[in-house]
């Protein structure tokens, strides 16, 4: 990269910092952050926020049929494959304001900088904002990048209903965010995503910045356990078919099979929904999901296969029924060598402190480096807290985060 006037290039901290401000006053949540789920009306609002963001910088946007945005700067070579750099702006029902929204502000500010500066990069830039990665209102998760790198078909997700019955189709088209553009059609030299560390691992080394080298797989098991609902002051203690009880032997089971593989992997059972909730009646049904991670291929396939051997043993045992499906399942990323290079090439640089880090969460980044070459940076959160209205970080971690990604999105875009 030339000593000037690259070299000496930073983001406004300031003006990322009030564009985080700004969209997190859409979708607010009850305790200071967001609840702005997948293609809900805030969803929507989000989304033109960024737009009208985007068309203020004159870049061409593009909306696919699952809804992702893809906002493009063009570069002196138009036949050369872009740098894309992105996240989503979903949040979870009791989200923070930074969880993937700090991607896609952070790249937005980037392209400020290169326009502020009347910089011209050799490739073009592709702002990105996926969609539905959180998964919580519309399954599965990750959903905009893996139906864009044909993990899963368009019109099968166009199918997942939410609690309330209603179509993810049908939805993204309410709220007008469903693109004409075919998904996957868009081609990518090299993909890019800031995030929050989701963990507490660099705040307590006090570094700045996290180079994601490997991402945890995931296995999500989507458990119903039938019983039989009942009274429950009538119906005698040895006449039960209490659903309950299998999800408090299956919570065990979940924990002892992650403990075993300790510190490789973790599980847990969450998202549980209990029918019919009421509370004198004994519960006859309950749904929950399984979540396994790992970033060992071998360990992530012995944690489902023994959780998927013992769940309908206990519950047999126990009178009640048993049935799952597999709802989530990312083998683990090993990001690219070369994008992992630019990171910490772009960090020394600019003098940040940083370490290595196997990511805890997914991302889509871990979904389009099946595809694309890619890689993950990130920045601390105030005691690892994340997927919770407290999730906090700063503005100089912030900023040290976009100036990163500048950096190595503008050595990347240079590549022949």
């Amino acid at each position: 990269m030339p000593d000037t006037p690259r070299a000496n290039l930073s983001v406004d901290g300031h003006r990322l910092w009030n564009s985080l401000m700004d969209m997190a006053r859409i979708g607010p949540g009850v305790a200071g952050g967001n609840n702005r789920q997948a293609l809900t009306d805030a969803d929507g609002e989000a989304r033109a926020l960024f737009a009208s963001w985007c068309k203020a910088l004159g870049l061409t946007i593009t909306t696919d049929r699952i809804g992702n945005m893809f906002a493009r700067r063009e570069g002196a070579d138009a036949a050369l494959d872009p740098v894309c750099l992105g996240s989503h702006l979903d949040t979870q029902p009791t989200g923070g304001k930074y969880d993937g929204v700090l991607g896609v502000l952070a790249a937005l500010e980037a392209v400020r900088v290169l326009e502020d500066r009347n910089i011209a990069t050799r490739r073009s830039i592709l702002l990105v904002n996926w969609t539905n990665e959180e998964g919580t209102r519309f399954t599965p998760p990750i959903m905009g990048s893996s139906v864009f790198t044909g993990r899963y078909a368009l019109e099968d997700v166009y199918e997942s209903r939410d609690a309330d019955g209603v179509r993810l189709g049908d939805e993204i088209e309410r709220i007008g965010w469903r693109g004409e553009a075919e998904v996957g059609a868009q081609p990518m030299h090299c993909y890019l995503e800031l995030h929050i560390e989701q963990g507490p691992l660099l705040e307590a080394a006090e570094k700045q910045i996290g180079v994601v080298t490997h991402g945890q797989g995931t296995r999500w098991i989507e458990g119903r356990i039938k019983g039989q609902d009942a009274h429950t002051g009538s119906t005698p203690m040895g006449m039960r078919r209490d659903a309950a009880r299998g999800l408090g032997r299956l919570i065990d089971l979940a924990h002892d099979i992650a403990i075993a593989q300790a510190p490789n992997a973790v599980g847990t059972i969450a998202h549980i929904d209990v029918h019919p909730n009421s509370r004198n009646v004994i519960p006859g049904e309950i749904v929950f999901t399984a979540d396994f991670r790992s970033h060992l291929p071998e360990v992530l396939a012995s944690m489902q296969a023994r959780f998927e051997a013992a769940a309908p043993q206990i519950c047999a045992a126990l009178g009640l029924g048993y049935d799952s499906r597999v709802t989530g399942a990312y083998e683990p990323p090993e990001f690219d060598a070369r994008l992992v290079g630019a990171i910490r090439s772009a960090a020394d640089r600019l003098g940040y402190g940083w370490s290595d880090l196997v990511s805890g969460a997914g991302h889509d980044a871990s979904v389009m480096n099946a595809q694309v070459p890619s890689g993950m940076i990130m920045c601390p959160c105030v005691g690892g807290l994340s997927h919770n209205e407290a999730e906090e970080i700063t503005p100089e971690w912030a900023e040290a985060g976009a100036n990163v990604l500048l950096h190595a999105a503008i050595a990347l875009a240079e590549e022949a």
